[in-house]
């Protein structure tokens, strides 16, 4: 079987990261309740996906739904995790300018400020150089990372600022790699479960 990686489906670009995983080869599972992130066995997905969207809609979702504690104890523990734009914010240890009570999942070393590339209208694609190759990405309303903790690693930047951070398995990126049909990261989520993916589809791409 190909790995399973779950995306995160309560709120937000949670398509475009599908189709992206499922060109790479990966099976894909939408994780809307506890039930679809693990069982009385373990975990059910091998990776996982949390997207972007409105950072603090999703923290009030996962909270309504009950995936705030097993989303943070499964990434806590181990589970390959990337996080992108909303996403970002979810992971980090602290938020510097949250909504009124926000909360995150606390499993990424870095403060992070949410918006602060601009708004919407600043919308752009442009390219970056990350340790993954130049890589062609899009930034909507997208945050930066203010600190990084000991053991963080930087894997983008963007006009001087700090745009992408990882430590072990789990990744934070302030762009979307998945609307311009950039593979590098997803790729290496997926080979991060150390499971060989099948099959191949189009990239797909959405131009903002």
């Amino acid at each position: 079987m190909p790995p399973t990686v779950g995306v995160l489906g309560l709120q937000g670009g949670v398509r475009e990261h599908r189709e992206l995983l499922e060109h790479l080869g990966a099976r894909v599972t939408l994780v809307r309740a506890p039930s679809d992130l693990a069982g009385p066995d373990g975990l059910r997905v091998d990776a996982l996906v949390l997207p972007g969207g409105e950072s603090s809609t999703i923290d009030k979702l996962l909270r309504l739904f009950d995936l705030f504690e097993p989303l943070r104890v499964a990434i806590a523990g181990g589970l390959p995790t990337l996080g992108t734009c909303a996403g970002l914010v979810l992971l980090a240890r602290e938020v510097v300018d949250p909504a009124p009570g926000q909360r995150s999942l606390q499993v990424l070393d870095v403060t992070v400020q949410r918006n602060a590339l601009g708004p919407q209208v600043d919308s752009a694609e442009t390219t970056l150089a990350t340790p993954l190759g130049a890589v062609r990405v899009a930034f909507i309303r997208a945050p930066i990372v203010t600190r990084l903790g000991p053991g963080v690693d930087v894997v983008g930047t963007h006009a001087g600022r700090v745009v992408g951070a990882r430590a072990g398995g789990v990744t934070g990126l302030s762009f979307h790699p998945e609307l311009t049909g950039e593979p590098a990261f997803h790729s290496e989520l997926i080979s991060a479960t150390g499971i060989p993916p099948r099959g191949r589809r189009l990239v797909p791409q959405v131009r903002i």
